[in-house]
């Protein structure tokens, strides 16, 4: 059987031939009247006139055999903007349902008085236009929308993480019972009480379970929880115990269907487990079969689904079906 054929960018650079291919960041700074204006480069190889497909796109390259993609999007960012120390949050790394996919699409927000300097020869020149300007110039159209469009309905506010407390029960309790979320908890109905019993042994460490509150601003809206697999004998169920597990919920109605799913999953990985579980060679979320939103999310920032895991029916439920989604620590973060 012949070999596969190895791509090559425009300047030679054989390009990895798994997926994701390449990686844009979606870079936006605050404008006039509250409305962020995008960061545009101008590619040079057919001349400063040129105006036609690819002539503006964000920051973005292709990724190199071996490269993970976390770091080929920072590489990317720092040649041919300019910018770095800065930690972009996905929108889409492309999975998609059945496998294949396309790039990888980050964003990151920066100051209004961040330098941008033009590192590499692919660019003479960039501009910042607002969301109407960008999606005009950018071309062809389905980038403008996977990208720029994509990006301008989403919140500015980013996602923090802290450890669960005890004063956190009540809101905990008034999430669990908001009809959103109850749904996925087969309708229970539940009270601070009830959560303080669950919960008060995973805070003082008598359970291998660890507890996080998500903030937007000042105010929590979500948490978190997660585990090592090999913790949990029930766990097993997932076949990878070398993995670390973990569960999240957006408590606040109003913020759901925000993106904010994607962003807070996505830098939960990066900036807590990641952090915390160095050696983990993968983390793992079972959503029920049915959760579409939950599943899409996943989806977006690099899992892919594995095991279907038929759930044993307690007394009075009805029985469900969790879908095993895996995150390959190395391939996305390095």
């Amino acid at each position: 059987m012949p070999s596969r054929e190895v791509p090559r960018t425009w300047d030679g650079l054989e390009i990895a031939l798994d997926d994701p291919p390449g990686c844009a960041v979606v870079v936006r700074r605050p404008g006039p009247a509250g409305h962020p204006e995008f960061l545009l480069l101008h590619r040079n190889a057919e001349g400063a006139d040129y105006e036609g497909d690819w002539a503006w796109t964000s920051p973005a390259g292709c990724r190199q055999p071996g490269e993970a993609v976390y770091p080929s999007a920072l590489r990317e960012l720092a040649e041919e903007a300019g910018i770095t120390g800065r930690l972009p949050w996905a929108v889409d790394m492309g999975r998609r349902s059945g496998g294949g996919g396309s790039w990888a699409v980050f964003a990151l927000d920066v100051q209004g008085d961040t330098e941008v300097e033009l590192v590499d020869p692919e660019h003479d020149r960039f501009e910042w236009l607002s969301a109407e300007q960008a999606m005009r110039r950018v071309r062809p159209s389905f980038v403008a929308q996977a990208q720029i469009e994509r990006v301008s309905h989403i919140g500015l506010a980013a996602p923090r993480f802290r450890p669960m407390a005890e004063t956190d029960f009540a809101d905990v309790a008034r999430w669990r019972t908001a009809p959103h979320v109850r749904e996925w908890f087969h309708g229970e109905l539940i009270d601070e009480a009830t959560v303080a019993a669950r919960f008060a042994p995973r805070l003082a460490g008598d359970v291998p379970t660890r507890m996080w509150v998500v903030e937007i601003g000042d105010a929590a809206v979500g948490y978190l929880q997660d585990y090592r697999v090999s913790d949990h004998p029930d766990a097993v169920k997932t076949r990878d115990m070398e993995a670390v597990g973990f569960d999240y919920l957006i408590g606040a109605p109003d913020l759901v269907g925000k993106a904010l799913g994607t962003r807070m999953v996505w830098e939960f990985c990066r900036d807590v487990l990641a952090r915390d579980y160095p050696d983990a060679p993968r983390f793992i979320a079972c959503p029920s079969h049915r959760n579409g939103r939950s599943r899409r999310v996943l989806a977006k920032c690099g899992f892919s689904e594995g095991l279907w895991i038929d759930e044993p029916a307690a007394p009075g439920r009805v029985p469900d079906t969790e879908v095993v989604c895996t995150l390959d620590v190395r391939h996305w973060f390095g």
